[in-house]
């Protein structure tokens, strides 16, 4: 491409022990470093100091975690998604520089909650071919910011409260709420039999918008969430 020759390698999802098989895989592509202007590996898969979630979990020693100094030389980046978050690596658990960075885009689209203030995207890459720098390098990144759906979370006491009133708080967040909405109920304490119909998905599809996701997560009670897509 315009005098530059760029080679792309790279496996699907490997689901057992990553950790162990990872340079395998990457030998396995065939590729040998050298021979052309810029190589990108493309994955899917977490490496070592990926951070996700509200309390920055830290992918760590896990068998579906990559090393980060497996990472080979003679890349100019590993391009790899799996964490919505977007983020770029470029130091191991250690502090040590990796050989090549590894950059997450990112999800384009808020797909949890745990995602909700963050930001979505996709990347623009700038890449130089450079003698000292076997593979090329990255020169620059630059994350294009796209729009996303507004996310909101509505906390319910149901505890001691009617039907009917619950139903009018219901209805009334769904109107309140942004078009297009991804929207939780939090309830807290417990339903009465009788109310427990206020929170079915059949109601739920039949208040909210076409537009709109509905989550409903009972937080004191042992259940899973109902969600009315």
């Amino acid at each position: 491409m315009r005098g530059m020759r760029v080679t792309f390698l790279g496996f699907p999802y490997a689901r057992h022990d990553v950790r162990t098989r990872f340079p395998g895989l990457v030998a396995a592509t065939g590729w040998r470093a050298g021979g052309e202007d810029v190589a990108l590996l493309c994955v899917h898969h977490c490496f070592e100091g990926a951070r996700v979630g509200p309390q920055n979990f830290t992918f760590r020693g896990a068998r579906d975690v990559i090393r980060g100094g497996d990472v080979p030389a003679g890349l100019a980046a590993v391009l790899t998604g799996h964490v919505h978050r977007h983020q770029v690596l470029e130091l191991d658990l250690t502090g040590r520089r990796l050989r090549a960075p590894v950059l997450y885009p990112g999800s384009t689209e808020r797909t949890a909650f745990a995602e909700m203030n963050e930001e979505k995207g996709y990347l623009v890459l700038e890449f130089v071919a450079d003698g000292a720098w076997p593979g090329g390098r990255l020169e620059r990144w630059h994350l294009r910011r796209l729009p996303t759906r507004p996310m909101a979370v509505v906390d319910l006491e149901a505890e001691g409260t009617s039907g009917a009133v619950l139903a009018r708080r219901v209805d009334a967040a769904l109107e309140e709420a942004l078009p297009a909405s991804v929207l939780r109920f939090r309830v807290r304490g417990r339903v009465a039999d009788e109310a427990r119909g206020v929170f079915s998905a059949r109601r739920l599809r039949s208040v909210a918008p076409p537009d709109m996701n509905v989550e409903v997560v009972f937080a004191d009670e042992r259940r899973a969430p109902r969600r009315a897509s």
